[in-house]
């Protein structure tokens, strides 16, 4: 029998559905804190920014933690691989230029949750900027400078 690998197995049954809005997470290899350096997790949300830009998806929160992120957005165009992608492919080729890293940054794949109706957007995106707190990482969540929402 054949063995998937892990990245494979995730994008089994994935399907991607505009207007939905969806949490999405990525690791860095070995879930190294790359970000640990704010000028390199900034290269990240430049990302989100530009996929916003381009009308791809709306970002409605996201935290860039030191060793992965949390970005909830309601999908526009394209699908979530080509998303994740983009965003993925171009936050390395920065990450890697300015730290002077070559390689792989991201790990294959990403975790994927569609909001259901049932769920409270809102409770879900209070879970992605309070990261840091429950991290330890700052005591008050307007000490962490890699986060934002649209209510806030």
């Amino acid at each position: 029998m054949l063995e998937l690998s892990a990245s494979h197995r995730l994008r089994i049954g994935r399907y991607a559905e505009q207007n939905r809005i969806y949490l999405l997470t990525a690791n860095p290899l070995k879930r190294e804190p790359v970000f640990r350096d704010f000028t390199l997790g900034r290269m990240v949300v430049h990302q989100f920014k530009q996929a916003q830009d381009q009308g791809f998806a709306d970002s409605l929160a996201w935290v860039v933690m030191p060793d992965h992120f949390h970005w909830l957005v309601q999908l526009q165009k394209g699908s979530l691989g080509e998303l994740m992608c983009q965003t993925k492919s171009l936050s390395a080729r920065t990450v890697n230029a300015a730290a002077g890293r070559t390689g792989s940054l991201w790990q294959q794949g990403y975790h994927d949750h569609s909001l259901r109706q049932e769920e409270s957007l809102v409770r879900v995106a209070r879970y992605v900027v309070a990261n840091p707190l429950r991290a330890g990482l700052v005591k008050r969540l307007g000490d962490y400078p890699l986060w934002d929402a649209i209510w806030i």
